[in-house]
């Protein structure tokens, strides 16, 4: 069985999307066994000199062009969480328009906070960032992290629905 899974990091200057796919061997076999694979990652970017209604719109066209693509089982986003408020208002604009497009495409949509994401891939809630990008290096036995963080970060998302699966 393949469950192909969506982790997406958003934002409004740049979303990091991450794409894995879940191989499960037949669980009637007496060795049933499972793979992870890396199928995609990167980022969406919008200029930040742009109208803002002009950059959701790249925004909504490319999470499009990206579900056709990857024609994920499941999406997981991770959770606001921001302390300065404009930074948060257009993240939430951005994600807005992320979970129309979900909805549009009626794809099962799971989210995570960032304490919860630190906890499933490190085992501590309170993990820093690079000790979160490294775990998404070994679990694909990279040896970079991959760049950009939004993108590794992403992939930290769909690890997580995964591990909760």
């Amino acid at each position: 069985m393949e469950k192909r899974i969506l982790g997406l990091d958003p934002g409004l200057a740049t979303l990091g999307f991450g794409a894995i796919i879940y191989q499960e061997s037949d669980i009637r076999s007496r060795q049933a066994s499972a793979t992870v694979s890396l199928v995609d990652f990167g980022t969406i970017q919008t200029p930040a000199k742009q109208d803002i209604g002009l950059r959701l719109c790249t925004i909504y066209e490319d999470l499009h062009s990206l579900l056709k693509q990857v024609q994920p089982h499941l999406v997981a986003i991770e959770k606001l969480f921001f302390y300065r408020m404009a930074n948060t208002i257009t993240v939430a604009q951005a994600r807005g328009v992320t979970l129309l497009v979900m909805a549009q495409y009626g794809v099962p949509l799971v989210e995570f906070t960032p304490a919860q994401i630190k906890q499933a891939l490190t085992g501590k809630g309170n993990a820093d960032k690079y000790e979160v990008q490294q775990a998404v290096a070994r679990e694909f036995n990279l040896t970079k992290i991959p760049k950009p963080d939004d993108a590794a970060d992403a992939l930290a998302v769909a690890l997580t629905a995964l591990y909760a699966l």
